[in-house]
């Protein structure tokens, strides 16, 4: 009888045990997947919330101006043969209230091309700021001037050696501002003409100012990435492992092309130059280092460093785009009427 009540007693102490276990590995097994499904659920903010990188949408030479901009008066959009390409390229173009009601007059406007940032971008990438360019223009804060808003092409702005289809610089330089001044009343000449930009625009406007000084006289390159413009200048050349330009096509050695062209084009003054950026930019560091290596060249400038604004062309407009207009406006030489 004893041997009895042991066994059973035996066999009421393994359940218990297994019970036990049982529930204990139930509560760690319910505990995992509530900290898995927490996970997922923090995946799933993270992509909620745009973390997860955006495939960029396929480059296109000519893009439709969407419905919003017919809020922005002036602002339309045009196209041109491009003879090297064999294909139509695609612009927009803000034409002040000016412009029209001169029409028939023989009065001519300066220019500024606007180079947008992104990789690849387009002629619709910038095209928001044109509001803050009508505004100050609308309220004759400053004169009128025409801006060009440029597609830069599937590498923004630069010429990709070996491949025809990217040479988005050759394409704005001996195509695009040829058809702007033949089909508007564009001051076509140096004195009349500037380039800007942010971004990758800011290093395209950066190259392009320094190896073309003669075609224009106003400058205003922001929120450049110069600390990969100058990998490409260490590297002879390459960006990437996908990505290589010419030796010599950047930000740091072209003011050296810049500087013997100041020395042996006759009568060639030197460029009028604005970098701006924001403080709070990621870019910022690398332009401060950018203008030290602009200064120990020669190369005078000036700068606009905007307090508590990220890299942002709009934040940067919103609070000093009046200024860098006028930069522009200045070296023009024209006045509100």
């Amino acid at each position: 009888m004893f041997r009895c009540g042991l066994q059973k007693f035996s066999l009421i102490l393994m359940v218990s045990f297994l019970t036990v276990s049982w529930s204990a590995e139930g509560v760690f097994a319910q505990e995992k997947g509530k900290a898995g499904g927490a996970q997922n659920s923090q995946s799933s903010k993270k992509q909620k919330n745009g973390r997860a990188k955006k495939k960029p949408a396929p480059f296109r030479w000519v893009n439709s101006l969407p419905a919003s901009a017919a809020k922005t008066p002036g602002l339309q959009h045009g196209t041109f043969k491009s003879q090297s390409l064999n294909k139509k390229v695609g612009y927009c173009i803000y034409l002040p209230a000016d412009y029209a009601k001169s029409e028939g007059s023989e009065k001519r406007y300066p220019v500024v091309y606007y180079l947008h940032g992104g990789r690849p971008g387009n002629e619709l990438k910038s095209i928001k700021l044109a509001a803050e360019i009508d505004k100050a223009m609308s309220q004759q804060n400053v004169a009128p001037m025409i801006y060009v808003f440029v597609n830069g092409g599937p590498v923004s702005h630069y010429n990709m050696p070996d491949d025809p289809s990217a040479q988005g610089a050759d394409v704005f330089i001996n195509e695009l501002i040829p058809h702007i001044d033949s089909t508007y009343r564009t001051i076509a000449d140096r004195g009349g003409r500037g380039i800007e930009g942010f971004s990758q625009g800011g290093r395209g406007t950066a190259r392009l100012m320094f190896r073309h000084p003669e075609l224009f006289c106003s400058a205003s390159p922001g929120g450049g990435g110069h600390a990969t413009e100058k990998k490409i200048s260490e590297s002879g050349g390459q960006e990437s492992a996908n990505l290589i330009f010419a030796k010599g096509d950047n930000t740091w050695d072209l003011t050296a092309v810049y500087l013997d062209k100041l020395k042996s084009v006759p009568d060639l003054t030197p460029l009028n130059i604005l970098v701006h950026v924001g403080n709070q930019g990621f870019n910022y560091e690398n332009n401060l280092a950018w203008m030290a290596h602009l200064k120990s060249q020669g190369i005078e400038h000036q700068k606009i460093i905007v307090p508590d604004v990220g890299h942002s062309a709009m934040g940067i407009y919103q609070k000093r785009g009046l200024d860098i207009m006028r930069f522009h406006e200045k070296n023009f030489g024209v006045e509100i009427e």
